[in-house]
């Protein structure tokens, strides 16, 4: 559907504040009444460009966004809350929301493997060949630890339910397992050799997550309970129960455009996403992980290192989970995630100079998620 259809369909909604049909599955009647917008303002005069970010989220929910949920830290603060929690209610977004951090996962993944690599538990110059015996095929050449870290290691992407939010959607409750994911991924065979080429995707996390349960003996997302969570007091961070769909605690509804209607994607089965993709957090949570893991609180400093080294290979971006960014001349390193209904940011400068996460309810959380950092993630950083 054209942009600017799609666009007077969503004021048509907002304006008759009536439901067109079910929750699932069809055009979503909007608020009947504005939504609230809270900001607390930058403390010092070189934080961020306030004026930006306010506009940024000004004016929500509209075609791009429900809701949008901003903390900016470092040399001045500033936090911003706007748009719906429910497009149906209109009643306001909720600051302290609970949403899915999509690959912001890799982060407290690539965390994990480091701290057990720090312990001597893990090699990062070993082979997933040596920690999971018969996991790949003898086609593969050796795959080290250090190349799933930073998606080097030429797997193949593994099976979805859908590629996209439309191609999911019918299939957001079926359930397909990580070991059904990386199976179908070595029957394709290498994709390059590893170390020669760097592919960001999923599967290389998923495999680290078998790792982790390998090695410690226990389910991957207990491990990050006791080595990340509570250490840095995430207390609102968790990952589903095996195919439970719902988000629990208070949070914002996420929704997307499919087939030129505003569908709610709230409830959905992520279990397929694993540790590369299926936590639930809030933005004060992933706030204290950006700040704790800069400060070397979660990886001890030799390791951490793994996160900040890009590999010698054309065009890299990425070290261990984390991406490198230049906004504004400022060298950035942070994490994007996306799951229907949610975008997320965890960004900073090395210094932590600058932070910014942000939990954005886009409605096009699987599309070009360039449009949104534009929006809502480089005011933080025009300073």
């Amino acid at each position: 559907m054209p942009r600017t259809s799609r666009s007077a369909l969503l004021a048509a909604v907002l304006v008759t504040a009536v439901a067109a049909g079910p929750l699932a599955g069809s055009a979503l009647a909007a608020p009947a009444r504005s939504a609230r917008t809270t900001t607390t303002p930058a403390t010092t005069a070189t934080g961020p460009d306030t004026e930006a970010l306010a506009a940024a989220i000004a004016g929500l929910p509209d075609h791009d966004a429900t809701a949008a949920l901003l903390r900016v830290g470092g040399d001045g603060t500033w936090r911003g809350t706007a748009g719906v929690r429910d497009v149906r209610t209109g009643a306001p977004a909720l600051e302290d929301a609970r949403f899915r951090a999509g690959s912001v996962t890799k982060v407290v993944t690539a965390s994990i493997v480091l701290q057990l690599a720090a312990e001597g538990r893990i090699d990062l110059d070993g082979t997933v060949q040596h920690y999971l015996p018969g996991l790949l095929t003898a086609d593969f050449a050796p795959v080290t630890v250090r190349q799933l870290l930073n998606y080097t290691s030429g797997l193949r992407p593994g099976s979805s339910l859908g590629d996209t939010v439309e191609e999911g959607y019918p299939h957001r409750f079926e359930t397909l397992t990580p070991r059904q994911v990386v199976a179908d991924a070595v029957a394709g065979g290498p994709a390059y050799a590893p170390g020669t080429r760097q592919t960001y995707g999923n599967i290389h996390y998923t495999v680290l997550g078998m790792l982790i349960e390998k090695v410690t003996g226990d389910s991957y997302a207990h491990q990050a309970e006791v080595r990340v969570f509570r250490p840095l007091g995430m207390r609102h961070s968790s990952f589903p129960v095996g195919a439970d769909p719902r988000i629990h605690g208070p949070h914002n509804r996420g929704y997307d455009w499919i087939d030129g209607e505003l569908v709610d994607v709230t409830e959905w089965n992520m279990s397929d996403r694993f540790a590369a993709g299926d936590m639930i957090s809030t933005t004060a949570d992933l706030e204290r992980l950006l700040v704790g893991l800069f400060r070397g609180r979660v990886v001890p400093r030799p390791q951490l290192k793994e996160m900040f080294t890009l590999p010698d290979v054309p065009g890299a971006r990425y070290g261990a989970a984390l991406e490198r960014f230049e906004v504004n001349g400022r060298v950035i390193w942070g994490k994007t995630g996306s799951r229907p209904g949610y975008a997320t940011v965890i960004a900073a400068t090395p210094d932590l100079s600058r932070t910014l996460v942000y939990s954005v309810e886009s409605t096009d959380a699987k599309g070009d998620g360039l449009s949104v950092a534009q929006r809502f993630a480089f005011p933080a950083f025009n300073r």
